[in-house]
């Protein structure tokens, strides 16, 4: 089958599976989930338990989970587009990057989307935000010092890492807690992801403005994808037969 993305929310996690996906140019489907009326509804729980985005219906019907799981599916899927690693060392640093990113950089915005979702009172808020303020500070001075000379986290090339970073990066633009002037190479490296193609489509995705690739193959409705994973696992059961 076509895999399926599971999104949700403009500014959400699943931004770099969306660029990861049109980066690897391989047919997909998109499925946008109303958070969070829909994404704790029985439907999508059976897709994930949990009730969150991304989620990822493989192309053998499986289901991934957790923005590192999925983007490493698509890396190894497109090795041979440089977007992923055969060689030991490289690979081990790119899921190093890649748990980096999910660990500290990501987390570390935490307190301010919860300044944001949860805080109750001004100085509820002015605490949270002091905290996220200096996490992502310190994130992104582990991050800059990450880059060093290379033009892309994992050197001369754009990969799945910098998909993700895309996603995450662009949140200072809504906290504004991180003087980019103090991290020359983030910067650089932000203002760069924001310039490739598949970050401005999956910009247009989130925006609900028709993009469009020869890789996407549109949105399918909820209910449709989880059929379509039904079928596939009722014909698989079959053939077992």
């Amino acid at each position: 089958m076509t895999p399926i993305l599971f999104y949700g929310v403009e500014y959400g996690s699943s931004f770099g599976s969306i660029v990861a996906l049109e980066k690897l140019g391989q047919p997909y489907r998109l499925c946008r989930i109303e958070m969070p009326k829909e994404s704790q509804s029985a439907a999508y729980k059976s897709i994930n338990p949990v009730g969150e985005v991304p989620a990822l219906i493989t192309g053998t019907g499986e289901v991934l989970t957790e923005s590192v799981a999925i983007l490493h599916h698509i890396a190894v899927r497109g090795i041979d587009k440089g977007l992923g690693f055969r060689n030991e060392a490289d690979h081990d640093r790119f899921v190093q990057v890649l748990a980096f990113l999910n660990s500290r950089y990501f987390s570390a915005f935490n307190p301010l989307w919860f300044s944001v979702e949860f805080g109750e009172d001004n100085e509820q808020k002015t605490a949270l935000r002091a905290e996220g303020k200096a996490l992502v500070e310190i994130a992104t001075t582990k991050l800059e010092a990450l880059l060093g000379k290379r033009k892309w986290l994992m050197g001369e090339n754009l990969t799945i890492a910098d998909a993700y970073y895309a996603g995450v990066a662009r949140w200072n633009d809504i906290h504004k807690v991180v003087d980019w002037a103090r991290y020359p190479r983030a910067k650089e490296l932000f203002d760069r992801t924001e310039q490739d193609s598949a970050v401005r489509f999956a910009h247009g995705i989130e925006d609900g403005e028709d993009v469009r690739s020869d890789a996407f193959q549109g949105h399918i409705a909820l209910e449709n994808a989880i059929g379509q994973r039904v079928a596939i696992g009722t014909s698989k059961s079959t053939a077992r037969g």
